[in-house]
Formats: C-alpha cells, structure tokens, sequence
C-alpha cells in the first residue's frame, strides 16, 4: 500500500464505535485534504479485507454515501441516532 492509503486506513480505525468522520475530515487527517473522492475509494477497496469500520465515514452534510441501511443500522447499533433517514448531526457525533 502507498503510505497516503495507510494514513487512510489507521485514521479510519481511529474512529471509536458511536462517533464519525467525513471522507474530507479523514483525507485531511491522513495528510491530502483533497483527497476526499480517495477516501472513498480506499474504503470501497479495502474495507472488507482490512476490517475497517467504514460505516462511520459519511459525507460532508451528514449524510450515509454508500450502502444506506445496513451502514443506518450499523450507527445505529453504535448508538447514533439519525434526524431523518440517511442524516445525522455531525456537530453531535463527529470526531
């Protein structure tokens, strides 16, 4: 792996159960605030092999990106709470 996508991965480990990131908030943590669209690339590579809690990385508005329901019910197991379907309050559950 290239050491931007190994930033990727640890810093999506990081994120405790109950708590999310943004894919902009983790490109920038791991060192490319640009990288955003990368993030998700990773995660959609690499998420099942690597055993990363890719459900706690959501978009920029609070939003659920990828697959709705089963990342809903797996925040949801976590303890977070959603507004309405598929959005929840960063301000409350962001890292």
């Amino acid at each position: 792996m290239i050491p931007f996508t190994l930033e990727v991965v640890q810093v999506i480990r990081s994120i405790p159960p109950g708590r999310v990131m943004t894919y902009g908030q983790v490109a920038r943590l791991a060192g490319n605030p640009r990288a955003a669209r990368q993030v998700a690339r990773i995660l959609h590579s690499l998420s099942r092999t690597e055993q990363l809690p890719w459900h706690r990385v959501l978009n920029a508005k609070g939003e659920i990106s990828l697959d709705g329901e089963e990342q809903q019910l797996a925040l949801e197991a976590e303890g977070i709470v959603f507004e309405r379907r598929g959005k929840l309050s960063l301000a409350r559950y962001q890292v």
